[in-house]
């Protein structure tokens, strides 16, 4: 090639390369991240390499030169800057900085694209190199993401003055710096036309001067999360709605002055909205949802917690046309946590209007009954969260049938529905991908609905649905619940992370709240009393510390009746069976399907190893007592009284010796007698085991 074309290509190279950093970009363009001023972006290379420039011989000889020594000085600046942004720490950056001018306008962006905020010597760096005088770039228009609510109400007006230059911020987030003000806030955003995004939760000195500003400004806004500015007015929310017309997420919970003229206002300029929250708002009424069901039809989440004026009307007046039924089919979580007014009414015609629904929250929605409940099955497989707690007038019939229907519920709260049995809990066991259930306070249920949920659906003694997928359990105040049920739960529920035992008096033990998280500090002495949660590890270890104390039980009543050898020898054997949670504990044969009283499952001795035609060990959850009795017969006196709900103790053991009357003797081996404590051995049936979608929200106590 003659050294004529060489350097027309390399120019042509040159002139491409620099292409991400020209200086003609207007001021709004802000497509590029990495764009930077004129004064800075002008490279060495593109000035000697340019047309206009290209007499300088030597500076030719010395640019092909280093790219003869380097030919990494050939690779244009959209590459460099993609090999840059693979960088994870900034020491990388800054050292890719010192290597050359090019590779300096190339990861400078990078470092200051989201400036680190978390720490005092950070803000002052940044604040400093912001405001020199002589610095190489401007710093000020590099900066994208600014988040400082690492250290929240430690940041003052004074803090974020130095950042006032940043006119190309994008996203804001000053969540909980409740110190700012409108002093410098409003400096802050005046003038950001770039800003995409607005976090000022918990600024309560914020006030309409600052919104007022946004909506003059950020033209381009997306999402404005103001919960618990209490300041604001309606005045300046209209404003933003009418001047930012891109909004898609709002969130304006507690902002306790607004009302349906604000509201009314949103809906009928931010047509693109996605979701919005509106949580606390006490003025608000009907009307107000009714047009934003109406108006924004791209609609995928709404939330009315404790907004009590809403009724059914809200939805009752959706417009309707027989002939051509309008429905919401983008909207998935629909929250109306508190909403006192609304009927069974109101949700029929929620079901009807949006039938995709997935998360529904009903929780104190007082006056629903299982009408209600029978509308919400027709969302059938599109349900996986549904909250009913406080719904006291819902009873068995409906829970059943939201069962049968919604089969891939993955949470379910239950919590104060008095009127529910055990025939509900063992409907709802059988769901494939329940991961969250919580019946707090639903003072009829007993073991047989502990035994379901540990189980699932067994038919003809087999699990249905594999191993359990429950994370989380919430059972305090459930009084009727015993060890032995619990025990069982925890052996074969291997993903427990969460069981809420408060009030559950035969876990207000000592040797058992060891195992127990702390209380939260707002508690009173009493609620400290009888507070009894495992999450974490200490489900595990609770899970541990309960198979030891069996086992050791276990062990002591076959010595006090002579069989210690025997027992010795059967306990090896099971040393090698292991649990669908991975431990080795002793196994049981139990029927919770009788009426028994709590506690007083029969126990049915397993038989010997050597025996010709030992049955295989399994849970016996939906055999009949006559079924079961055919199957493996108890020896005189065949039940027995294992741990009742016992008192708060410090001492005494969990469990005593064996049953009375229970026989050890049969075919001429010694059997090993175990309780309901005891883990089952399943065979499992992998059908239908499919992929969890989406992560529910998590329930807390």
């Amino acid at each position: 090639m003659s050294r004529s074309r060489r350097l027309q290509r390399l120019s042509s190279t040159s002139n491409s390369s620099s292409s991400s950093t020209s200086p003609e970009r207007g001021e709004d363009d802000d497509n590029d991240s990495f764009m930077l001023q004129a004064n800075d972006s002008q490279s060495s290379l593109g000035m000697e390499m340019s047309p206009e420039n290209s007499q300088d011989d030597s500076a030719r000889q010395e640019y092909e030169e280093r790219c003869r020594v380097s030919p990494v000085h050939r690779l244009p600046a959209e590459l460099l800057i993609s090999i840059f942004s693979r960088l994870t720490a900034n020491s990388d950056l800054q050292s890719c900085m010192l290597v050359s001018k090019e590779w300096a306008r190339n990861s400078v962006g990078l470092l200051w694209h989201r400036p680190a905020m978390n720490k005092w010597d950070c803000i002052h760096n940044v604040v400093q190199s912001i405001r020199k005088s002589n610095k190489f770039f401007a710093y000020q228009d590099l900066v994208k993401r600014l988040n400082m609510s690492t250290l929240a109400n430690q940041v003052s007006d004074g803090t974020i003055t130095g950042m006032t230059d940043c006119n190309r911020i994008e996203r804001l987030t000053l969540t909980n710096c409740t110190k700012l003000t409108d002093l410098s806030l409003q400096p802050l955003v005046d003038g950001s036309r770039s800003l995409l995004a607005l976090d000022v939760t918990g600024l309560d000195q914020v006030t309409d001067k600052t919104m007022m500003t946004v909506a003059d400004n950020c033209l381009r806004l997306q999402g404005l999360n103001v919960t618990g500015c209490k300041k604001l007015t309606d005045a300046s929310i209209a404003a933003v709605a009418k001047n930012c017309r891109h909004l898609k997420r709002l969130k304006f919970n507690n902002c306790v002055q607004l009302t349906d003229a604000s509201i009314l206002t949103v809906a009928d300029y931010s047509t693109h909205l996605l979701e919005i929250d509106l949580y606390g708002l006490q003025n608000l009424e009907s009307p107000s949802v009714t047009a934003l069901l109406t108006s924004c039809t791209h609609l995928r989440e709404m939330r009315l917690a404790h907004c009590s004026r809403i009724n059914d009307v809200a939805f009752l007046d959706i417009p309707h046309n027989p002939d051509h039924p309008r429905t919401f089919d983008s909207l998935r979580i629909l929250d109306l946590t508190d909403c006192n007014e609304l009927g069974d009414k109101g949700v029929e015609k929620i079901i009807q209007a949006c039938p995709r629904l997935r998360n529904l929250i009903l929780a104190k929605c007082r006056a629903i009954t299982d009408r209600a409940v029978f509308a919400i099955t027709k969302l059938g497989k599109n349900l996986h969260y549904i909250h009913l707690g406080h719904c006291a007038r819902i009873t068995d019939l409906s829970v059943e049938a939201l069962a049968k229907a919604c089969n891939r519920i993955r949470y379910i709260d239950l919590a104060c529905c008095i009127n529910l049995t055990d025939n509900s809990v063992t409907r709802l066991a059988g769901l494939p991908k329940l991961k969250r259930i919580g019946l707090v306070k639903c003072s009829g249920i007993t073991d047989r609905s502990i035994y379901a949920l540990a189980m699932g659906e067994i038919k003809n003694g087999r699990r249905i649905n594999g191993i359990s997928v429950l994370e989380r359990v919430h059972l305090s105040y459930c009084t009727l619940l015993t060890l032995d049920g619990i025990h069982v739960l925890l052996n074969n529920c291997p993903k427990l992370t969460h069981l809420s035992l408060t009030g559950v008096q035969a876990f207000l033990r000592d040797e058992l709240l060891a195992y127990c998280r702390e209380a939260p500090p707002e508690f009173n002495d009493h609620q400290r009393d009888v507070f009894c949660v495992f999450s974490g590890g200490g489900v595990g270890r609770l899970r541990e510390f309960l198979n030891t104390q069996k086992a050791n039980a276990a062990s002591d009543a076959a010595g006090s009746n002579g069989v210690g050898d025997n027992v010795s020898e059967m306990g090896d054997a099971e040393d090698s069976v292991t649990d669908t949670n991975g431990t080795n504990t002793p196994v049981m044969l139990v029927n919770v399907q009788g009426n028994h009283a709590p506690g007083a499952t029969p126990v049915v001795p397993t038989p010997t190893s050597g025996s010709s035609n030992t049955p295989p060990v399994l849970l016996t959850h939906a055999l009949s007592n006559h079924t079961w009795q055919q199957q493996y017969p108890l020896s005189a006196g065949g039940s027995s009284n294992l741990s009742q709900s016992a008192p708060a103790s410090t001492g005494g053991p969990l469990w005593g010796g064996p049953p009375a009357g229970l026989g050890l003797g049969n075919q001429g081996g010694a059997q090993h007698v175990t309780g309901m404590m005891g883990a089952a051995i399943l065979d499992e049936v992998d059908e239908g085991d499919e992929a969890f979608g989406e992560g529910s929200e998590i329930m807390g106590d």
